[in-house]
C-alpha cells in the first residue's frame, strides 16, 4: 500500500472527514482490520486566514510546499491538501515535490464529466468563488461553473468559515444553501459542487434540487485509488 499525504488543518473540521473517511474506504476494499498508510501535516489555521485576509497568497504558497516537502521526506507517496481553497497555491506544492500531487479540481471535474454535466453551481469559499483559479481550471476541462450572486456568495463564505469551520451545523443555514440550489437550477445549472471541505457536514449529496458533487469524497476516492492500486 503506497502512502497518502495529507496537508491537513485548514480546518481541521474538513481534515477530519479525509482521515475517517480514507480509513473506511480502505477497510472496505481491503477487508479485514486493514486501514490507510497516512502521514498528515495538520497546519495553524488561523495563521493561514491571516495570510489569506492579506492577500498573502505567496506566502501561503510557500508555507505549504515546505509542508509539503516534509511530507515526501517522512516518506509520502502523494500529496493531498484537505482543502479546496488552498488549492489556490497548489502550483506552489506541486512544484516543490517529487511525488504525484492529486488535484481536487481536477478530479471533481472527471466526476462531473463522467456524469454529463457541463454547468456546476460551485458552492465554496469568497476565495474559491471570485478569485478565477477554479473556474478557469474547470473551463479547461470544458466545464462552464456559475456562482451564487454576491449576496449568496457573501453568505456562504460566512457559513463556511463563521459556522462550519467553528463546528457549527445549523438548519437556517442548511436551508439557506439549498435556497442557493434552486435558484441555480432555475437559472440553467445541472450539478452542484461542494467547493469547499466542509460543505459535505451541513449537505447531502443526494438530497438536492440538484445532482450534488463532494469534492471531499471525490477526492479522497483518488487517494484511496492511488494508495490501493499496485500497478
Amino acid at each position: 500500500m503506497r502512502t497518502i499525504g495529507l496537508i491537513g488543518g485548514m480546518s481541521f473540521e474538513g481534515s477530519a472527514v479525509y482521515y475517517r473517511a480514507i480509513n473506511e474506504a480502505v477497510r472496505q476494499r481491503l477487508g479485514g482490520l486493514h486501514s490507510a498508510e497516512i502521514i498528515m501535516h495538520s497546519v495553524d489555521f488561523q495563521k493561514i486566514v491571516e495570510m489569506q485576509k492579506s492577500g498573502r497568497w505567496d506566502d501561503a504558497g510557500k508555507r505549504l510546499a515546505s509542508v509539503g516537502k516534509g511530507l515526501t521526506a517522512a516518506g509520502a507517496d502523494c500529496i493531498l491538501i484537505c482543502a479546496v481553497t488552498m488549492h489556490l497555491v497548489a502550483d506552489a506544492v506541486e512544484d516543490a515535490i517529487e511525488v504525484p500531487f492529486i488535484h481536487i479540481i481536477d478530479e471533481t471535474a472527471q466526476a462531473l464529466k463522467a456524469a454529463g454535466c457541463r454547468k456546476p453551481l460551485l458552492l465554496a469559499t469568497r476565495y474559491t468563488m471570485e478569485n478565477g483559479f477554479y473556474s478557469e481550471r474547470m473551463k479547461r476541462q470544458g466545464i462552464e461553473v456559475i456562482v451564487p450572486d454576491p449576496d449568496g456568495r457573501a453568505l456562504t463564505h460566512h457559513i463556511i468559515f463563521d459556522e462550519l469551520c467553528a463546528g457549527k451545523v445549523l438548519d437556517g443555514s442548511r436551508q439557506a444553501l439549498i435556497a442557493l440550489v434552486e435558484e441555480a437550477k432555475q437559472k440553467g445549472a445541472d450539478a452542484v459542487i461542494f467547493g469547499c471541505t466542509e460543505i459535505c457536514l451541513i449537505l447531502e449529496a443526494d438530497n438536492l434540487p440538484l445532482p450534488g458533487f463532494d469534492s471531499t469524497s471525490i477526492h479522497i476516492q483518488a487517494a484511496v485509488d492511488f494508495a490501493t492500486n499496485s500497478d
